[in-house]
């Protein structure tokens, strides 16, 4: 793991240090990991969001075939098959 250092204004440290406190965080590191972490999610979150809403808005829509379900299958399966065999 690599190591970063970064510099914050005292106010900002002690509500790092008093999150970790309170928050039962092991380290300073840990908590920051933490927020790292909440906001990786948030951000994949409001992507899905935007290609949702993109795909409401695509046109009309159509039933799915039985073929439609199996394509999207096997490409399920070719892009994420090497899970099943780690």
């Amino acid at each position: 793991m690599d190591t970063m250092n970064i510099a914050l204004p005292e106010n900002m440290k002690q509500f790092v240090q008093q999150q970790v406190a309170q928050g039962g965080y092991s380290s300073v590191s840990e908590y920051i990991r933490g927020l790292i972490r909440s906001d990786q999610k948030e951000k994949a979150r409001a992507t899905l969001e935007v290609e949702i809403l993109q795909g409401l808005t695509s046109g009309d829509s159509s039933a799915m075939t039985d073929d439609d379900w199996r394509e999207i299958r096997a490409a399920i399966q070719n892009r994420h098959g090497h899970r099943r065999q780690a």
